[in-house]
């Protein structure tokens, strides 16, 4: 069992799926928990269950796109708590669609929200966690970013973008006593993944090929991994800097 009490965690798009795995796995391993996230409600819904669960947890509306909110985040956060010992950058929009398909105002939403979002935070709490020496930030990439997928043009950009910045980063401060990894799922069986599934004209079909993709032939759960992420967070990690983490049920192994 990894003890994370004490440690002050921040977790973006923590209201709903991935997010909120997350935040329930450092729940369990004592974190204090800031659960950030553009959708309020969902995201105080997950403060209210992890806070009567025994957590300790609260929300903060946040836009990660929005660079001036981001650093005020930051201000208030360090004067509330004093410290941010982990940064998990997990919020993250997606899109279909060739580069034919795809217009220039798409990839700029999800620009805004996967690499700006990224960018936004980390250097708003970055400098924080350089004066104490200490600091833990965690990107969420994609298996998207490490091999192309069909149809996912804009995606893929984004997310082969926040490899390269994590890798970046990691260059520029892991001798200055900041670890920075990010973590590359495959396909996770969400709620809003669930939600699309159903959309398609034969759910049962999309649903197998979209779990066949994995050698596994099964999707990810949100749970496995907010499980990488409690490790990269913890000491047991110590050595973990620099590296795109992937659990991605084999899928980049080869075909």
């Amino acid at each position: 069992m990894i003890d994370l009490t004490g440690k002050v965690v921040l977790i973006t798009g923590a209201g709903s799926g991935i997010g909120a795995a997350m935040a329930e796995a450092f729940a369990v391993a004592g974190a204090t928990l800031l659960i950030a996230d553009i959708n309020v409600p969902a995201g105080e819904q997950i403060v209210t269950t992890l806070n009567s669960s025994g957590g300790t947890a609260s929300f903060i509306p946040l836009d990660v796109a929005n660079e001036e909110v981001c650093n005020q985040v930051s201000k208030k956060v360090l004067e509330t708590h004093g410290q941010l010992d982990v940064l998990i950058n997990n919020a993250g929009v997606g899109s279909v669609g060739t580069i034919l398909q795809t217009t220039g105002v798409e990839l700029d939403r999800l620009y805004s929200v996967n690499v700006r979002g990224v960018f936004n935070l980390t250097k708003a709490f970055l400098p924080s966690m350089l004066d104490r020496k200490y600091g833990v930030i965690i990107n969420m990439a994609s298996i998207g970013g490490i091999v192309g997928i069909r149809d996912r043009l804009a995606y893929c950009t984004t997310k082969f973008a926040v490899v390269g910045m994590t890798k970046s980063m990691a260059m520029d401060h892991s001798h200055q006593g900041i670890r920075i990894n990010c973590i590359c799922p495959g396909r996770v069986e969400t709620p809003f993944v669930k939600a699309r599934i159903a959309e398609y004209p034969n759910p049962e079909k999309a649903y197998q090929e979209m779990s066949s993709t994995q050698l596994t032939g099964k999707m990810l759960r949100p749970d496995e991994v907010a499980s990488a992420a409690v490790y990269l967070a913890s000491d047991s990690a110590a050595s973990v800097t620099g590296t795109a983490f992937i659990i991605d049920g084999g899928w980049s192994a080869g075909k």
